[in-house]
């Protein structure tokens, strides 16, 4: 099993329970180069929200969109758009990453931003 396959594994207990709550969840990726963060309905269907290194806003900020800065500012935005679009309270869902590194500092500026999980 490759490191890929490893971090599905783990991603598919907790996005098998989120799909049996029906709770609203905060969805992170990373890559090497960027952080990506979502905000997805109860059921799954639809994006509600979404914020990465990837945008222009972003960019200006933090070039580089692999560190814990441009976490944090990832975290902060989607904690703004969320509650712009009326939500407080997210499940929080790492994809299989470890709680570690950009993805707690994004975590992190989420819930300074005002989402609760």
């Amino acid at each position: 099993m490759n490191k890929k396959e490893s971090r599905l594994r783990r991603a598919r207990k907790t996005r098998a329970k989120l799909a049996e709550l029906k709770a609203v969840h905060l969805t992170v990726f990373r890559s090497n180069s960027h952080i990506y963060a979502q905000v997805i309905s109860g059921c799954g269907a639809k994006v509600l929200a979404a914020a990465s290194t990837v945008e222009p806003a972003v960019r200006a900020q933090t070039p580089t969109g692999g560190n814990k800065a441009a976490a944090a500012v990832v975290g902060k935005l989607i904690a703004e758009r969320a509650r712009a679009a009326g939500i407080e309270t997210v499940a929080f869902d790492r994809a299989g990453f470890l709680f570690h590194g950009r993805v707690k500092t994004l975590a992190e500026a989420a819930r300074e931003g005002g989402l609760k999980f």
